[in-house]
């Protein structure tokens, strides 16, 4: 049914390769939203519900946030002496709550703000018969979302894409006579139908009925406008932020078909004016191509001078769908194609999500479904943020349909970093820039946070922030007393450096920030008897020691968050001081510092082991690991850090291994298994790696390939909670997730296929990223087959190793240099600058056959 032209695509013949298909709607009650089908271009965002009769779309803008306050933050910094002075007498809960309740007592109350919908677009057709042949489609190499279906003699088919060139929502709807459930497109006049309904722009209400002032006063600030002239027909929809800004849209409908008696109903349309809120544009057509519907959205101005602009801007675009879909795809195809996989598992492509999710059901999800949702998760990414944004990808990326949302700000004790753990080896890093920039433009927060909390020079960043409010907002000790945000965040500064070479961004952008994020440490450690810092208060996110938890059972949030040298901790400042002498060194700046930072690296304390064998999650005697828990920020060294490898430390390597697999299953959230999964994959355990992404398939996955905080059906499988929030973060993670299983890659090391699961057999990765270069490999276990290509853009000296089957490789190398190192697969590997390596095994070798 679809007219436009085809594009080129890398996946040859299979079209449906990069496809998400549904047989059903949206189905969640009084929650629509959660499983629209979403599209956008990192600034604007729509997703498609898929109603036939009644079709809901939903638009947001990426900077329309609202009901965030912030507060003065009084200088407590006094409050660290005695915080440590309890906690040195064991008063350990009380000193948990000193630094909070002191805030409290001062009246201090800053509140994040809240992204928010801006409006839903809705479509109402008649219905004369009842539909069959129901698809809903998202065409992720696209952009576009479908919605198709027959009715009678009569086929539908609804399209919408958010351009990435014209920043604008296009939207189209087709009809066409069917005879004999087969198209009559094409065929003359016999082809052509009728078609008639509205569109319209109406506030969005949200989950549930609220009567609350805030809630009130944004609906009845809102207000519309119909316009017409010879382009076509203008809805022009408005309201206003608690800031004092309006907000809206313009619609522009064109009837290309449009019936001359269709003309004289618009008078039965109200008049022009601003006092209601839903109006509706009729539209009654024929012909093939029948309705283009054109939206662009503002979130700051004065509405009716926005009105004006983007009239203007919409009538100088083209009225041809197939034109601004090709202007899109210019710019979305690079994206989405800058990295590929295939799994062998094109018998899964023309299958549905709900057909490849029973089938998860039975224990193993298909193979189709786990590279879909590596591709989704990538497509989610790209449609959520943009290089030109301030704004970093969020939890419910650009599709959040209500008020208030739980985690709906950017929370770094885990969500925003997973959301970004995939892009460097993606091809993604350009994406990076976003979180830099917001990260960036509230360091006068973060230094006043660091003063006036802790009496310490640098940063100091809390785990949530939202836009202009990166002072202390949520008033826990779980969150007041984590200082380990700042280190974290750090490492992605260095990561973008690690992969792009860009040597002005590690000078001007990574090295500051880190630097300021090592003050804050400089000042914050304390030098114990023993030679080695204490590092308190401090935090192993969201988890308290198992001795500190109530013994009467009853479900306290946190009870006791805060401890003495959290070993992620101690972690991410070994991580921070390492990468701060390597970018000072590579730059040449602040050398005079580094035999300082050096010897704070001689003072760290060491990692410790309980009896069982496993890494301790706090190292002081006081606190005793709890393992009920979905947090796995014990883990850093291994995952996401790279401090630890097998082949360098075996023993302390084994340790952690030891600790992930203490960790409860029911214990686990849809995001806790995603970072499992990729801690497995770390550790070379494929199956374990491939177990966690297979039980996230079956517990937090929605029809529409969306993840879930938890599962809230009482499956056991992961934690309980009345809520099952929309969490993004996972898909994300599933990507990482994948990725690792199929490459791993450090300034050190390059491990080609390190934890490649069984069901595996055959499969491919192109163009995937490396520091340096490109990777690019092809593996076949049943027969042998392995390939890998490794290009250069800068010179690479590293570690190579390759799968232990892979036996009997054959190189060609252009500017290239390969020396075995030991009969284990491992190798020292130099390409120069613009040099190749080719290793390629036809069959097994003898010994392997």
């Amino acid at each position: 049914m679809k007219h436009h032209i085809d594009h080129p695509d890398t996946s040859g013949t299979r079209p449906d390769k990069n496809k998400l298909l549904l047989k059903y709607p949206s189905s969640w009650w009084q929650g629509m939203w959660r499983e629209a089908l979403p599209s956008g271009n990192g600034k604007l965002g729509a997703s498609v519900q898929g109603g036939i009769q009644a079709e809901t779309v939903l638009l947001q803008h990426s900077e329309l946030w609202h009901w965030g306050h912030k507060d003065e933050l009084p200088d407590v910094s006094y409050t660290l002496s005695e915080t440590r002075k309890l906690m040195d007498e064991e008063r350990y809960l009380e000193a948990s709550w000193h630094l909070t309740r002191k805030l409290q007592e001062e009246g201090y109350a800053s509140r994040l703000s809240s992204r928010y919908p801006l409006a839903t677009m809705t479509v109402g057709m008649p219905c004369n018969n009842a539909f069959r042949k129901y698809r809903r489609e998202l065409d992720m190499d696209t952009g576009e979302v479908q919605v198709r279906w027959l009715e009678g003699s009569q086929g539908y088919a609804r399209s919408l894409f958010v351009s990435r060139a014209d920043d604008c929502v296009v939207y189209e709807i087709q009809t066409h006579r069917v005879k004999d459930g087969v198209s009559a497109q094409g065929t003359g006049s016999a082809g052509n139908s009728l078609l008639s309904g509205t569109i319209g722009l109406q506030f969005p209400e949200g989950d549930r009925v609220r009567e609350d002032d805030e809630f009130n006063v944004l609906k009845s600030s809102i207000t519309m406008r119909i316009d017409r002239d010879d382009r076509g027909d203008y809805l022009c929809y408005g309201g206003k932020n608690d800031d004092g800004q309006d907000y809206g849209a313009v619609l522009r409908l064109i009837q290309l078909n449009e019936i001359p008696d269709a003309i004289h109903d618009k008078q039965k349309e109200s008049e022009p004016n601003e006092d209601t809120h839903s109006r509706q544009l009729h539209f009654h057509t024929s012909g093939k191509v029948l309705v283009l519907v054109l939206v662009k959205m503002f979130a700051t101005g004065r509405r009716v001078e926005e009105w004006t602009r983007l009239k203007q801007e919409l009538a100088l675009l083209e009225s041809d769908y197939n034109t601004l879909l090709d202007r899109h795809i210019s710019l979305h195809q690079p994206l989405f194609r800058s990295a590929e996989l295939d799994l062998d598992d094109e018998n899964d492509d023309g299958r549905c999500n709900e057909e490849l999710l029973l089938e998860a059901y039975e224990g193993e999800a298909p193979t189709g479904l786990m590279r879909k949702m590596w591709a989704y998760g990538r497509y989610l990414f790209i449609s959520g943020t943009s290089e030109r944004s301030g704004l970093p990808f969020g939890l419910y990326g650009l599709w959040g349909g209500d008020y208030r949302l739980i985690w709906g700000h950017n929370m770094a004790n885990e969500n925003v970093q997973m959301m970004y753990w995939h892009t460097a080896v993606g091809g993604l890093s350009n994406l990076n820039r976003s979180l830099f920039r917001y990260y960036n433009g509230l360091m006068d927060d973060f230094r006043n946070n660091a003063r006036k909390l802790y009496g310490c020079r640098g940063i100091y960043i809390p785990a949530g922030t939202t836009p202009g409010i990166g002072v202390p907002n949520q008033i826990v000790p779980v969150i007041m007393n984590w200082t380990g945000v700042a280190g974290w965040i750090a490492r992605h500064y260095y990561a973008h450096y690690q992969f792009t070479g860009d040597k002005q961004f590690l000078l001007e952008e990574a090295l500051p920030f880190m630097k300021e994020a090592l003050q804050f440490y400089e000042d914050f450690l304390v030098l114990g008897e023993d030679g080695k810092y204490k590092i308190y208060p401090s935090v192993s996110p969201e988890n308290t020691p198992e001795n500190f938890m109530p013994k009467h059972g009853q479900p306290l949030a946190h009870p006791m968050p805060t401890a003495i040298n959290a070993t992620m901790d101690i972690a991410i400042m070994k991580e921070l001081l390492q990468h701060v002498i390597a970018a000072s060194r590579r730059t040449g700046v602040h050398t005079s510092k580094i035999p300082c930072w050096e010897a704070m690296l001689e003072h760290m304390p060491d990692y410790l082991l309980e009896p069982e064998g496993a890494v301790k999650e706090w190292l002081h005697p006081a606190f005793e690991d709890r393992r009920d828990h979905r947090h796995l920020s014990h883990l850093y060294p291994v995952f996401p850090g790279q401090e630890l490898t097998r082949e360098e430390q075996p023993e302390l390597f084994q340790a952690f291994e030891t600790a992930v697999d203490q960790r409860r299953l029911g214990a686990q959230s849809g995001w806790s298994l995603a970072h499992m999964s990729s801690i497995y994959a770390r550790l070379g355990n494929g199956e374990r790696a491939l177990e966690s992404l297979d039980i996230l398939a079956r517990s937090c996955v929605l029809s529409n390939g969306y993840t879930l905080h938890n599962d809230w059906r009482n499956m056991g499988v992961c934690m309980s909670m009345p809520a099952a929030p929309i969490q993004l973060d996972a898909n994300m993670g599933w990507v990482n997730a994948v990725q690792e299983m199929l490459l791993y890659v450090s300034e050190q090391w390059i491990k080609l296929l390190p934890a490649l699961p069984e069901r595996w057999v055959r499969g491919s990765i192109h163009d995937w990223r490396i520091p340096g270069g490109s990777l690019s490999c092809t593996w076949d276990q049943s027969s042998g087959l392995f390939r890998a290509e490794i290009s250069a853009c800068r010179r690479i000296m590293m570690k190579l190793h390759i799968p232990e089957w892979v036996k009997a490789c054959e190189m060609l190398s252009r500017s290239a240099c390969l020396c075995e190192l030991d009969e284990n697969g491992i190798y020292e590997l130099e390409i120069e600058a613009g040099g190749e390596l080719i290793l390629e095994q036809t069959r097994f070798g003898k010994n392997d056959e």
